[in-house]
């Protein structure tokens, strides 16, 4: 009895806190790319959490990242700025040469790759008192200056300078009906187009934060998340930028006047707070082209001061769109829909909750892969919302952190997933090497032959019905035993007694006893000992 208790309190303290938690069969196999939000270095994962590819950072973290479909990697860069602004970007190549940077400052939150080579960047418009006053801007709400938003197109110059070639002024598009002397005081409910200067709850200076962009290749269409305003802003890109400070020219003929709006029509006066869905949301995409929805606008919903309680939530919408990029707008009434097409929320809504942060992408298998990041949570859920994947960022402000321990300083902004057949994977070296995290899998209170260290891996499938794969490296060649062990103790299934040469080795458990009989659902843990060193996993089996 004393035995066994110490065995499973042994085994508990190497329950995973960290990396791969959990995946079966029906997860979307491929490579997961994120950078920690609070540490600079840049991972690629394979679905077992083991890490593929790295690229190391001499700038504070910034945490959007994408692997380009020509195998580069663009990646957010992060200055001091005073202003509010986090930086610009680098494009590396695998290999993590540097190709272009961009680092003029005022760059925050997000960037976005276009097809033709480009990039689209969020940018601190910095504002005056007395600009917002000049305006329209109702002064109990002036104080800090305001932050507006202005986007940028950039392009790779001669001797890797770099070009502005497009760019977009909210500060073009306002409307107010605080003060008659302005040309821009109107109704604010007539012109749904536009953005209400005077729209706030408070005089904080980030008057929209905007927080992540996206472009539509087919629409030639941005979406930007609002954060304060709780909505999404469509607006054309067909424009040049003379029409883009205007109200017509671009395919819409509406210049860069807001094509639709979603989540919060309080904003523009067709609406209350009874009308509001979106709550402080962030990651705003349209789905791509081929997959489950294609066409349909996505988010990460927060829910930072959402009535129902503290809870975050995924959404996809049907914007009422046709083939041409033109948005539907009933007279006097709020853009539609009314309510979600699909929605995400945890089985305990509040196990889902991040009031920053956060993203979520559509798969191309149907399952949708979501980024909790307040607390590193990446799980993939199906349609239906059965969790098949999950994974936990192990890197804190420190670098990765040890396998057990408790974790902390671990956020993300979000995270992508590219299948194996990605174009920007073409011809790289996939192999999969350890986990990211670190295990101590050696007992160091005594003498260790270093060289005979084992190296484990998560077994994969887990949880797991009928059969899972232990993985495990040695140093040095030499006889091993593992063995399996129930909950209270008892040794279940002695899975190997051999000599061993070094290196990978792989061994499948069908979930049976020593008798061959099935052994029921529940926690079970295996142990490898090569008479120096040992370690141990945990295994849950499914029924």
């Amino acid at each position: 009895l004393i035995t066994s208790i110490f065995l499973l309190a042994w085994c508990l303290g190497q329950m995973p806190t960290m990396g791969f938690i959990t995946s079966d069969s029906t997860a979307y196999d491929g490579y997961t790319l994120f950078t920690p939000k609070l540490f600079g270095n840049t991972y690629l994962i394979d679905i077992n959490g083991r890490l593929v590819n790295q690229w190391e950072s001499n700038y504070n973290p910034a945490a959007t990242v994408y692997l380009l479909e020509n195998g580069n990697l663009l990646r957010a860069t992060k200055l001091s700025d005073p202003q509010g602004g986090s930086g610009g970007f680098q494009v590396l190549t695998w290999e993590d040469s540097l190709l272009w940077e961009y680092a003029q400052g005022r760059q925050h939150h997000d960037i976005e790759p276009l097809p033709n080579g480009n990039v689209l960047l969020i940018v601190n418009d910095i504002k005056t008192d007395q600009e917002a006053a000049a305006m329209g801007r109702d002064t109990l709400l002036l104080g800090e200056g305001l932050r507006s938003l202005r986007i940028m197109e950039v392009a790779a110059g001669d001797s890797g300078s770099t070009d502005l070639v497009w760019e977009w002024y909210a500060w073009d598009h306002l409307v107010q009906d605080y003060d008659s002397t302005r040309p821009n005081f109107a109704v604010v409910s007539q012109h749904p187009e536009l953005i209400n200067l005077n729209f706030s709850t408070d005089n904080n200076a980030n008057w929209i934060h905007p927080n992540s962009i996206d472009y539509n290749p087919e629409l030639d269409q941005i979406i930007v998340s609002c954060r304060t305003f709780n909505e999404l802003w469509v607006i054309d890109h067909s424009t040049t930028t003379a029409e883009a400070a205007g109200h017509s020219g671009g395919y819409s003929n509406m210049g860069g006047d807001l094509l639709y709006r979603w989540g919060n029509p309080a904003s523009y006066g067709r609406g209350d707070t009874t009308d509001q869905i979106l709550y402080g949301q962030h990651d705003a995409r349209w789905i791509e082209s081929g997959r489950p929805g294609s066409g349909n606008i996505m988010y990460f919903n927060n829910g930072l001061g959402r009535p129902a309680g503290a809870w975050s939530s995924v959404g996809e919408i049907v914007p009422p769109v046709d083939s041409s990029g033109h948005y539907f707008l009933p007279p006097d009434l709020a853009f539609e829909p009314h309510s979600e097409f699909w929605n995400y929320t945890a089985p305990t809504p509040t196990d889902l909750y991040s009031p920053k942060f956060s993203g979520a992408q559509r798969l191309p298998n149907g399952n949708t892969l979501i980024c909790s990041g307040v607390g590193g949570n990446i799980i993939e859920v199906t349609a239906a919302g059965q969790l098949v994947w999950q994974y936990i960022n192990p890197v804190s402000n420190g670098g990765p952190l040890n396998q057990g321990e408790a974790v902390h300083h671990n956020d993300l902004y979000r995270v992508a997933r590219y299948g194996p057949d990605y174009p920007g994977l073409a011809g790289k070296d996939l192999t999969p090497g350890s986990p990211i995290e670190i295990y101590l899998g050696i007992d160091q209170s005594f003498e260790v032959d270093q060289s005979r260290q084992i190296n484990l891996f998560p077994n994969f499938p887990n949880p797991f019905n009928p059969n899972t794969t232990i993985r495990f490296t040695l140093a040095k060649s030499g006889p091993v035993v593992l063995t399996i062990y129930a909950l209270d103790g008892r040794a279940v299934k002695s899975l190997l007694d051999a000599k061993l040469p070094a290196g990978d080795h792989r061994l499948v458990w069908d979930g049976t006893g020593n008798n061959g009989q099935p052994l029921g659902s529940g926690v079970y843990f295996y142990r490898i000992d090569n008479g120096v060193a040992d370690v141990t996993g945990r295994l849950i089996l499914l029924k």
